[in-house]
């Protein structure tokens, strides 16, 4: 069995969280994955287009579960039965926010809490010109330091109709990356 905890966060390219959801089941009957958005990335997706089974976790869920002392905590509790975490796609603001230390919503709490002998990947997506400006390189080899895996980015007519790196990889790509890692 092998556990893959999604994230998503606020990009456009979050609109294939479904496709990345049904390409990770159908590896392998044995994987089983769970899926925790950040508000922003609500946006861009409708959680019915998922699987039945898979489960979403939003921010919201952190409190609703903890009410006194012994209770789960939720970042705790989807660390620890997550074997891999896959961040994808990764806006410059959660990159951003990582890079820095901080854990302000679901999503960067269990990144914060995230065990460092397991492995994450994550799938940077934003505009050309966000891509290029300098902090990004610094901020993705930050995460690179920590032993967090990049799936680069690919060049291509972004959303808003400019053209260069900062596209997402293509579902497939990671997909492949997170295959070739479990073996399966």
């Amino acid at each position: 069995m092998v556990n893959i905890l999604v994230g998503c966060t606020g990009s456009v390219a979050t609109i294939k969280l479904p496709l990345l959801v049904n390409g990770l089941i159908g590896l392998n009957p044995e994987i089983r994955v769970r899926v925790v958005v950040t508000e922003h990335a609500r946006h861009f997706f409708e959680e019915n287009n998922l699987p039945a089974d898979v489960e979403v976790f939003h921010d919201a869920d952190e409190w609703a579960v903890w009410n006194k002392r012994g209770d789960p905590v939720l970042h705790i509790e989807l660390s620890k039965w997550a074997d891999i975490f896959l961040i994808a796609p990764l806006d410059a603001n959660t990159l951003s926010k990582i890079a820095n230390g901080l854990c302000d919503n679901l999503l960067t709490c269990i990144v914060r809490a995230w065990d460092l002998n397991k492995k994450l990947f994550f799938c940077p997506a934003m505009n050309t010109k966000m891509y290029q400006h300098p902090i990004t390189a610094t901020q993705i080899n930050t995460l690179e330091s920590w032993g967090y895996k990049e799936v680069p980015v690919i060049e291509k007519t972004l959303m808003c109709g400019d053209t260069g790196a900062g596209a997402m990889a293509e579902v497939d790509t990671i997909v492949k990356t997170v295959q070739d890692f479990v073996k399966l």
